[in-house]
């Protein structure tokens, strides 16, 4: 479970310290790809594997997964953090996301995310006050 969040800085080599809290569940290997919102989503390699099963197990028919799948994979890279916790964020995921240097690395439960700074200040103003009020969100096992 990735909870917390963390300000970490792209180095000049597009390298970022993984928090030292998810580093065990991330030291196998990590795969990174777009997320939604213009984040990074970092998935740790079993999971990452899991999820891939289950878009097998769904019919390739389907416009929609074609696409998902395609952006899901078109984007993603491997990496696994050297003994300093650190990955390299390729340039075209730097890009997407719009990471320059202040970054802010979140755990959203299931994943990690990788946002830049504003735009992480921006989604969190708002969307905290839907938050909050647990307006539309019905979320199962949630208190």
């Amino acid at each position: 479970m990735f909870v917390g969040d963390f300000a970490p800085r792209l180095d000049d080599k597009g390298r970022l310290f993984l928090p030292a809290k998810f580093r065990p569940l991330l030291s196998e290997g990590v795969v990174i790809t777009r997320g939604q919102e213009r984040c990074l989503y970092v998935y740790p390699q079993s999971d990452f594997a899991k999820m891939v099963q289950s878009l097998r197990d769904q019919p390739a028919s389907t416009p929609e997964l074609r696409a998902y799948e395609r952006m899901l994979g078109s984007s993603g890279g491997h990496e696994v953090p050297d003994r300093q916790g650190r990955i390299t964020i390729p340039h075209k995921l730097r890009e997407y996301a719009g990471l320059d240097r202040d970054c802010v690395v979140i755990g959203a439960v299931t994943r990690v995310e990788i946002w830049d700074t504003a735009a992480w200040g921006a989604y969190e103003a708002e969307h905290e006050a839907q938050y909050a009020q647990g307006a539309g969100v019905n979320v199962p096992g949630a208190l």
